[in-house]
C-alpha cells in the first residue's frame, strides 16, 4: 500500500495565500449591512412611485392623531390660519426648516395625507426605516445633485392631486433670517398649475436645535400663509425661468413674515 506523501511547506504555504485571497474577496459584515441598506432604498424608492396603499395611509393618520396629542401636550402647540390650507386638490406646503421636528410639526396643519421629500441619508440608515418612512408616504432626494427621479416622483404626486411637503431652504439651517431658497417649489407648482402653501413654524429650534438629540417641552406655533399663485407657463406650455425666480422670492420673503410672526407667537 503506498502511502501519500505529506504536503511541501511551500505548498503549505502557497495555499494559506490562496485562503487569504479568496477570504478577501469576501464582503465584510459592514458590506454586507451596506449592501442590504441600499437594497432597501432601492426597493423603497420604486415603491414611493407607486400610489399609496390603504395600510399607508392608516398608518400616517394613526402616527398623525398621536403627533398632534403629544404636541398639544409637549408643546402647547398653536396653529394658525388653516383656512390656507386647500380642502382638496395638490399643492406645495413650503416651511421654513430650523429643527428635526419640523417634519412631524407640519403634519398638524391638516388631515389631509401630507406626502415628503426628504434627504436620501434617512432611507440609508436601516431597511426597517426606509419601509417606514416610504409606508408614511415619503421619498428620497439626492441633495448633492439635481435629482431627476425625485422631481418624477414628485411630479406623480402632485399630478394624483395629493399635497407635498418641499423644504425651500433645502437642508435644515439656523438663526431668524430665512437663507436662499431654491427654485424647485416654484419650478414644480409651475409645471403642476397648483399653489405655493408658506409656513412659519415658531420655537421648533429653541424645542431641539441642530445637533441636539432631547426635545425640550417649549411652546410651538405654525403660521400657515396665503397661497401663492404658480408661476405662469408661455404659450408653449414651458415654465419661464425668470418666472420661476420671482415666485421663490415672493415665497422667501413670506416665509420671513410668517416665521417672524410665528416666532412672536411662541416667544423665541
Amino acid at each position: 500500500m503506498q502511502l501519500a506523501s505529506p504536503p511541501a511547506p511551500e505548498d503549505l504555504s502557497s495555499a494559506r495565500e490562496t485562503d487569504h485571497a479568496m477570504s478577501s474577496l469576501e464582503p465584510t459584515r459592514a458590506q454586507k449591512r451596506a449592501g442590504q441598506r441600499e437594497r432597501a432604498a432601492a426597493v423603497s424608492v420604486a415603491k414611493a412611485k407607486e400610489p399609496l396603499d390603504r395600510n399607508s395611509r392608516l398608518l400616517y393618520q394613526t402616527i398623525r392623531r398621536a403627533l398632534w396629542a403629544a404636541c398639544r401636550l409637549w408643546f402647547r402647540i398653536d396653529v394658525r390660519n388653516r383656512e390656507n390650507i386647500p380642502a382638496q386638490g395638490a399643492f406645495v406646503l413650503a416651511p421654513i426648516h430650523r429643527s428635526n421636528l419640523d417634519f412631524a410639526l407640519v403634519s398638524c396643519v391638516t388631515e389631509r395625507h401630507m406626502r415628503y421629500m426628504a434627504k436620501n441619508s434617512l432611507w440609508h440608515v436601516a431597511p426597517v426605516f426606509s419601509r417606514f418612512f416610504t409606508a408614511l408616504g415619503g421619498f428620497p432626494v439626492d441633495r448633492n445633485k439635481a435629482d431627476l427621479d425625485a422631481l418624477r416622483i414628485a411630479q406623480s404626486i402632485v399630478d394624483a392631486g395629493e399635497p407635498l411637503v418641499m423644504f425651500p431652504e433645502g437642508a435644515r439651517q439656523s438663526g431668524p433670517v430665512i437663507k436662499p431658497c431654491f427654485d424647485g417649489p416654484a419650478y414644480l407648482a409651475g409645471r403642476a398649475g397648483i399653489p405655493i402653501v408658506p409656513l412659519g413654524i415658531g420655537g421648533s429650534e429653541r424645542a431641539m436645535p441642530k445637533g441636539a438629540w432631547i426635545i425640550r417641552p417649549r411652546r410651538i406655533s405654525l403660521v400657515i400663509g396665503t397661497p401663492i399663485a404658480p408661476p405662469p407657463r408661455t404659450e408653449k406650455g414651458r415654465v419661464p425661468r425668470s418666472a420661476v425666480r420671482e415666485v421663490t422670492a415672493q415665497l422667501s420673503e413670506e416665509i420671513q413674515i410668517l416665521f417672524d410672526e410665528a416666532q412672536a407667537v411662541a416667544g423665541s
